[in-house]
């Protein structure tokens, strides 16, 4: 029997990259509310963090109803051509492919992405049909909250692994009581994760399949 049921995933820097989005977006939100635009550089850091955390940041500002306006301005052009403007990881389908054959692994996607971005976004590259399900986010819910809808509607059981670039995927499993695992080719540093104690770390996306 494999060690896990279910192997979950997360998707901006996990399965791809969305830089070129992510930041064109950012920018395009920012420009629209009198703030001066940033570098890839500066806003590349800020890939997988809730959108409204980071506009919180990127702005100083504290007022909800500002920020949902800065998020939607965000999603106006994430919607139009941010989402295309996305790159997959090297090895990706082949590693998912060679899941999808291994009896007993099922395969999920739980990303702070709101749900119709992510599809979008699986099915250019066509990856869609490999995951029974994609949980997204929205502003003020937590992906610790999306997993624990997972988990009280038996969508998923304890024996699923979460696996993510950045500590935010890894602290939603640990305070689910799930296992987590971390890849390398994302947004986050190996110390970053290390500091979230992973059942596993990858530095390539063949290296899951030896967890199975």
């Amino acid at each position: 029997m494999p060690a896990y049921q279910w192997l979950l995933f997360d998707l901006d820097g996990t399965l791809s990259d969305p830089a070129e989005g992510f930041v064109n977006s950012m920018n395009h939100a920012l420009l629209a509310h009198d703030y001066a635009p940033r570098t890839a550089s500066e806003l590349t850091p800020y890939i997988g963090p809730p959108l409204e955390v980071t506009l919180a940041k990127l702005t100083g500002s504290e007022d909800s109803t500002h920020i949902r306006a800065l998020v939607d301005k965000y999603r106006e052009r994430y919607s139009d051509t941010g989402y295309a403007e996305n790159s997959l990881y090297p090895g990706i389908t082949e590693m998912l492919e060679r899941l999808s054959q291994t009896g007993g692994i099922r395969l999920g996607v739980c990303t702070s992405k709101r749900a119709d971005f992510a599809e979008r976004i699986l099915k250019q590259f066509d990856l869609y049909h490999y995951f029974e399900f994609v949980s997204g986010g929205d502003v003020g819910i937590a992906k610790w909250q999306q997993l624990q809808g997972l988990l009280a509607e038996n969508r998923i059981t304890t024996r699923s692994l979460m696996i993510g670039d950045r500590h935010f995927d890894l602290s939603a499993a640990a305070k689910n009581q799930l296992p987590c695992a971390g890849v390398l080719w994302g947004y986050g540093s190996r110390a970053e994760l290390d500091e979230h104690g992973p059942a596993h770390l990858f530095a390539h996306p063949a290296e899951i399949l030896n967890i199975v």
